[in-house]
């Protein structure tokens, strides 16, 4: 199939004089290098203004349009149709042209086809959406609504599994009739969803906003972020060193991590070297104002209710919280035996 869109662009391009077909094959990257060159450089070349490429440019397809190779083609471009349509109707273009050629003067020639055959619209770039091609643009405003609607929903702190995001995604689509009737919307919901530059996915195959630094990591505290969210619970600052180096390939030193972390408000340290994060319901602070929040959040306290509530946010030893508790500039007991914090 490859080889029959080389044969296809060249009886195309023979369609034109020498200027114009030269133009469109530096252009489009047609010849023995597979580069394409700018307006610039080809105008540079011609000794001719950019605008003056344009047009030529322009000039040439318009000529293809109305030739008989084009007319011959038809098979070719109804061949490159099915593709698209198989892919899921509305493409992202490299990840499209990389699926159906792996070397770069093939996808050149099979986009070249694309932008030539008027049975296909491209999308342009900006800062939503990559370049992306449909055979049916009415269908690919609903997808890209649909894409704008699932980005919405998303925080910067935001991160969800494929599977999970997928989900989310569906329950978009099923709000569009002419999408959620597609038998086959499971089916490209993932490709659709490369679509967007909103959306990206961290090394640990968790996606979110592409902005986040949970995605697009800045330093080692994002780093250790991921770690401990992946672990769970409270880790040592060394082993979250040592877990950076391993999954991220990043040098990521002891001490570097544990003087990044203790200035994150991301980050508690919740025990000699233990950090856990913030959103499991840990709060900064000594032991002693650990036990201060807690009694004042839930009134007088008994020894061991305590050394219960402390232990679910402390990994410290118990003897640590009794020497806090029985400080009389902080606490005192009331009649009933419960201890109290001192004004």
């Amino acid at each position: 199939m490859n080889m029959a869109f080389k044969d296809i662009t060249k009886k195309l391009l023979a369609e034109l004089p020498v200027r114009s077909r030269d133009v469109l094959t530096k252009r489009y990257g047609l010849g023995k290098v597979a580069k394409r060159e700018t307006l610039e450089a080809i105008g540079g070349e011609y000794k001719i203004t950019r605008e003056r490429v344009r047009q030529i440019e322009a000039f040439a397809l318009n000529l293809i349009k109305k030739s008989k190779a084009y007319m011959g083609a038809e098979t070719a471009f109804n061949q490159l149709k099915k593709s698209v349509d198989d892919f899921g109707g509305v493409v992202h273009e490299q990840i499209f042209l990389e699926s159906l050629a792996k070397d770069k003067s093939t996808q050149n020639h099979i986009h070249f086809i694309l932008v030539v055959s008027e049975a296909f619209t491209k999308f342009k770039e900006d800062d939503d959406f990559h370049y992306r091609w449909t055979t049916n643009p009415l269908f690919a405003d609903k997808v890209h609504q649909s894409l704008k609607n699932l980005c919405a929903n998303f925080s910067e702190g935001d991160l969800v599994s494929e599977p999970e995001l997928v989900k989310k995604f569906l329950v978009e689509l099923k709000n569009i009739k002419e999408v959620s009737e597609d038998p086959k919307v499971d089916q490209f919901a993932d490709k659709w969803l490369l679509l967007s530059k909103l959306l990206a996915k961290n090394p640990l195959g968790e996606w979110g906003l592409a902005a986040s630094p949970n995605i697009r990591m800045r330093g080692i505290r994002d780093y250790a972020y991921l770690v401990l969210r992946q672990n769970k619970e409270p880790m040592h600052f060394a082993d979250v060193a040592k877990k950076i180096n391993k999954t991220f390939d990043r040098t990521a030193h002891p001490a570097t991590c544990h003087n990044e972390l203790i200035k994150d408000g991301r980050f508690v340290l919740v025990g000699r070297g233990l950090y856990a994060l913030t959103e499991w319901g840990y709060s900064k602070g000594t032991v002693i104002e650990v036990i201060q929040r807690l009694i004042k959040e839930n009134g007088p306290l008994t020894r061991d209710q305590v050394l219960e509530k402390v232990l679910k946010e402390r990994r410290v030893k118990t003897n640590t919280i009794l020497v806090n508790l029985q400080n009389p500039k902080f606490f005192k007991k009331n009649p009933e035996g419960k201890f109290v914090v001192i004004k």
